[in-house]
């Protein structure tokens, strides 16, 4: 018996309109479930015939007492500045996410960079680079 990979991670979201429309315009996911008016959506990322989710929750009281700095998610992408050029050049985006950082080479071997979704969760973005030791 082994783990084999993660099936989803649900995030708990203030405004689901919001959250859709970003996670909408990620490359790679697809509205499966639910959508902007519904109280749970679901995003598939398909990845080599394996399956995984991002789910979205409504919840009226975001938990006060767990920051959302707690946890990262991180997408692998083909073409990261390529992402970052379109998710930054996007104007309703622009409105309800944060960038922290523009893509930068990591010490690790990856070139990445983060963002703030609508509810502050903190999504990283990244692609091994080919130049890494």
């Amino acid at each position: 018996m082994t783990v084999l990979q993660i099936s989803a991670v649900t995030l708990r979201v203030s405004n689901m309109t919001r959250s859709c429309l970003f996670y909408s315009k990620l490359p790679g996911l697809t509205l499966c479930y639910g959508g902007s008016n519904e109280k749970f959506s679901s995003f598939e990322i398909k990845d080599h015939g394996y399956k995984s989710y991002i789910n979205l929750e409504l919840s009226a009281e975001i938990y006060k007492h767990l920051s959302t700095n707690c946890f990262r998610i991180i997408f692998h992408t083909t073409d990261i500045d390529r992402l970052y050029l379109v998710l930054r050049n996007d104007v309703d985006l622009s409105r309800i996410i944060v960038f922290e950082n523009e893509p930068s080479n990591a010490t690790w071997g990856e070139r990445y960079f983060h963002l703030k979704d609508p509810d502050g969760y903190q999504i990283s973005f990244a692609t091994p680079r080919n130049d890494a030791d």
